[in-house]
């Protein structure tokens, strides 16, 4: 795979986090702007570090549960657990961390829920 430039990362990472906010409905004018910060910190971050532009992606939505978390609350639930009487409604964990291709998990059962930016499809 070949190595996307930081700008590249940037604007691939800001596209994925936005729809997933958009599947939960957090895509408003506050949350964008809450993204368009992170976006700004990590476009700083990969400045000094080109070759981590592919972990890019996954930093800009853990930015983004964390902004959301002080808002909103946890973000985003998981859609497996969250109807189940016996348990309360968690986030999805982002894995890896910091790795490529990063994918939204169920943390309780290890599930993947849905790759970033594809938790339209999971709601659905």
């Amino acid at each position: 795979m070949e190595q996307p430039t930081s700008e590249e990362a940037i604007h691939r990472g800001r596209a994925l986090v936005l729809a997933d906010l958009t599947a939960d409905g957090l895509a408003g004018p506050k949350e964008v702007s809450m993204l368009e910060k992170a976006v700004s910190h990590r476009r700083w971050w990969s400045d000094q570090w080109p070759e981590g532009a592919v972990f890019v992606p996954g930093l800009l939505a853990q930015d983004m549960q964390d902004a959301i978390l002080e808002q909103h609350g946890r973000w985003p639930l998981c859609p497996l657990c969250e109807a189940a009487p016996e348990g309360e409604p968690h986030a999805l964990d982002l894995e890896p961390e910091l790795g490529e291709d990063p994918r939204w998990v169920c943390g309780v059962t290890g599930r993947e829920v849905a790759p970033l930016g594809s938790l339209a499809d999971a709601r659905g």
